[in-house]
């Protein structure tokens, strides 16, 4: 690869901007619809922790995805609130 990653590597982070820009999956935030950046393997590291209370799981959800991606902050709970429904869904 040319990012110097391994395939492994490049299925689970992007090696740059664009890479994660091919990433995005839309999801409805408090009736808004939001592109997110990764949240596939974002989901994937969270259910191997093994969470299942909702509010830590709401709470992780949320730390990793704005790892890749900008959440305002007053918008942080409509967020919090789509991603474990859409967590849900694929569990």
């Amino acid at each position: 690869m040319w990012c110097g990653l391994t395939t492994r590597d490049t299925e689970q982070k992007p090696c740059c901007a664009a890479e994660a820009l091919r990433r995005i999956r839309r999801l409805d935030a408090g009736g808004v619809a939001v592109g997110l950046a990764m949240l596939d393997a974002v989901f994937e590291e969270v259910a191997a922790l093994g969470l299942s209370a909702e509010e830590p799981l709401k709470n992780e959800l949320l730390r990793q995805v704005k790892i890749y991606n900008y959440i305002p902050p007053q918008a942080e709970v409509a967020y919090a609130g789509a991603l474990l429904r859409e967590y849900r869904k694929g569990a």
